[in-house]
């Protein structure tokens, strides 16, 4: 059947997150080294990482799991055991706006989606975190022109693999799972949640050391995004 839409992941799909993680973590140490803290970048790892082993205990299976202003509020308070609210404040935002700037598309991905496009395909992202910075991520990559839908896990109360992220995107964009194909780079996330509701499934960018055992393989496996073409058109 024809390809009449295709869902893509967006962190490490279509850009690559390490290099914007880790612009991220130098701004917020840094920015935390101007507000009195005395952190090396060991030190700062491991205050960074109690926040976020809290939040994901805490949290685990929503959006809000991802999100840094969280994690840095969860450390301070470890830390210093106060709220510290300005400066959890402060160190999200510099930890977003370093991680925003150093953020470039996968070479092939503007080409591919503009080609997609002008083929008729319906072009839809689902992601997991909260909306406001996967819009901010969105708006900077600019795809807004190249895509047909944006859908976060916040939306959806529920994060991939869970069915919905990949059925409302398709009721959306009014296409059945038959004419869909998912694209992303997350095994358990991606290509399992998107088998389970029966769209054909592109692995793309993942570390070639993934084990797929015990999972129903990907349809297809990507080396260059620009070979997507290949397998939809």
């Amino acid at each position: 059947m024809t390809t009449t839409t295709v869902l893509f992941d967006l962190d490490d799909t279509l850009y690559a997150y390490p290099p914007c993680k880790e612009a991220g973590l130098e701004a917020a140490r840094t920015t935390a080294l101007d507000l009195g803290y005395e952190f090396d970048r060991a030190g700062f790892d491991a205050f960074y990482q109690s926040g976020r082993r809290e939040v994901k205990r805490e949290l685990s299976g929503t959006a809000a799991t991802h999100e840094r202003f969280l994690y840095f509020k969860r450390a301070l308070e470890e830390r210093t055991e106060e709220p510290r609210v300005g400066d959890a404040l402060a160190l999200g935002e510099a930890f977003w706006e370093a991680y925003i700037d150093e953020m470039e598309l996968f070479d092939g991905v503007a080409e591919t989606l503009e080609t997609l496009g002008e083929n008729g395909v319906a072009v839809g992202i689902v992601t997991n975190l909260t909306t406001r910075i996967q819009l901010e991520k969105v708006d900077r990559l600019g795809l807004e022109a190249h895509i047909d839908l944006l859908l976060t896990s916040e939306e959806t109360g529920r994060e991939k693999p869970g069915s919905v992220m990949f059925t409302l995107a398709l009721s959306r964009l009014e296409s059945r799972p038959s004419e869909a194909v998912m694209v992303g780079d997350d095994v358990e996330a991606d290509i399992v949640g998107a088998n389970a509701v029966g769209l054909e499934t592109v692995l793309w960018n993942a570390d070639p050391e993934t084990s797929l055992e015990g999972h129903r393989a990907p349809d297809h496996r990507l080396d260059a995004f620009g070979e997507l073409t290949e397998v939809i058109l």
